[in-house]
């Protein structure tokens, strides 16, 4: 595994990059502006003493006293008084007196300093090599031509530098140091939550819902972890929901089969009367209707949730919508001893699928003649943009009454079989064509409304 795709190697070597880059920039920043500084000061020292001094050279003879006291005054390291000798670039410098007898002066026979001083005749200052050491300077000429040099190692003064310089690096570099180790462990506490949360991911796709994805932390990665566990369970209800619908799916199927096969065995019989004979068939022919619908339902749910469902904005009149469903389920009415009418409002239009509209229809008049027992009154009411499907029957308890739309649920005590899937593809139906399906009980009263988004009446759209 490359080191480099690590979070904390890369956490690491960024906080070292940034480090280091801040310490480079106090390095140079802060360094030379350092020695300049003190160099300067120095230099400026000097300046001052060396101008008290020349004032004080006015009208007296300058001798070796004077020098040793000009330079114990300027805490110079040599003063050396020089007379120019010679002139234009021809010039060199003749010592007169020199504050360290013991040593001679070397290289101030043409020290740049002090030719400046006499070639300009002002005070000059500046910094020298001589022997690998550093001196501050500064030549001031007096009234007589002459040239007072004043001299100031900064060995003293480069030591500060060199140990700040020093300070500085070993500080930056156990600074280095922390910051790599402080990005390594807070990577690695990081690193430790993504793990975490791979791991939970790799449950989740692997079909494990059973563990909650917790994180205690209040940052983002908090937050995804949080984000992780809306998911599981979301999924986990989704699996449940498979499940069920697989295990219900089942079940309906099964039964019908099982009756079908159970009716072929009978009529191998061959001493079955013709009226048993046409019995059985009859039933056949029923669960053979049942089984069509379970796979048309199925057909529409899938269709549905894979939204393959193609709709239809069009006008409907929903009082002849009504009049055709009440023709279309009188018969099963009168069978089950129902007294069926329609209530409609010529006037009354909507928008939507005419034959999606039929088909929520149909599943709630089918659902009312099923449900309630012989001699309920079920009218189908059309008014405005509303369909309704009333009933007097005995009514759903009010913990039912939002479990009707699920799928495969059917209210218990129901007197009918069916797939259960009616009323949830009904609701669905209703929802994509921007409208709503809705269901109020109480006792004596049941009724399923359709709303849908309002319409012009064909005539009064004929008539603009």
């Amino acid at each position: 595994m490359n080191p480099f795709r690590n979070v904390g190697v890369r956490l690491s070597l960024a906080v070292a990059v940034v480090v280091a880059g801040a310490l480079a920039v106090v390095w140079v920043a802060l360094v030379p502006t350092l020695q300049r500084r003190l160099v300067d000061g120095r230099l400026t020292l000097l300046a001052q003493s060396a101008r008290q001094i020349e004032e004080q050279a006015k009208g007296i003879t300058v001798d070796q006293d004077f020098i040793d006291d000009a330079a114990h005054t300027a805490d110079a390291t040599r003063v050396v008084y020089l007379q120019p000798i010679g002139g234009g670039n021809g010039t060199f410098l003749l010592e007169l007196a020199d504050s360290r007898q013991t040593s001679p002066a070397q290289g101030v026979a043409a020290d740049p300093v002090a030719l400046r001083a006499v070639n300009l005749l002002s005070l000059q200052r500046g910094e020298v090599t001589r022997g690998g050491e550093a001196f501050a300077e500064v030549a001031i000429p007096d009234r007589l031509g002459n040239v007072f040099l004043f001299t100031a190692s900064l060995h003293a003064t480069l030591e500060n530098v060199d140990l700040v310089r020093s300070r500085l690096l070993w500080a930056g570099l156990v600074a280095l140091g922390l910051a790599i180790l402080v990005g390594w462990s807070g990577a690695s506490v990081f690193a430790r939550r993504i793990r975490r949360l791979e791991r939970a991911a790799d449950r989740i796709a692997a079909g494990d819902f059973s563990h909650p994805v917790a994180d205690s932390g209040g940052d983002e990665l908090g937050e995804l972890a949080t984000a992780f566990d809306r998911m599981r369970l979301q999924l986990a209800q989704l699996d449940d929901a498979r499940r069920a619908f697989i295990a219900n799916a089942s079940h309906e199927l099964r039964t019908p089969l099982f009756s079908l096969g159970g009716f072929l065995e009978l009529l191998r019989d061959e001493e079955l009367d013709e009226a048993t004979r046409a019995e059985f068939l009859g039933t056949m022919s029923e669960q053979v209707q049942r089984l069509s619908k379970l796979a048309t339902d199925l057909l529409d749910l899938s269709r549905l949730d894979a939204g393959g469902i193609r709709l239809v904005t069009e006008t409907i009149a929903l009082g002849e919508l009504a009049e055709d469903l009440s023709g279309e389920f009188a018969a099963l009415a009168l069978r089950g001893e129902h007294r069926l009418e329609a209530a409609t409002d010529a006037d009354g239009a909507a928008l939507g699928d005419r034959e999606r509209v039929l088909q929520i229809g149909r599943a709630l008049v089918d659902n009312a003649l099923r449900h309630t027992p012989p001699g309920t009154a079920v009218r189908i009411v059309a008014r405005g943009s509303t369909l309704a499907v009333e009933d007097d029957g005995p009514g759903i308890p009010a913990e039912y009454r939002e479990q009707v739309f699920a799928r495969f649920t059917r209210v218990e005590g129901s007197r009918a079989f069916g797939s259960g899937l009616g009323l949830a593809i009904a609701r669905e139906l209703a929802e994509r064509m921007g409208g709503e399906l809705r269901l109020t009980s109480n006792d004596g009263l049941t009724v399923f409304t359709l709303t849908l988004p309002a319409g012009v009446p064909e005539a009064e759209s004929a008539l603009a």
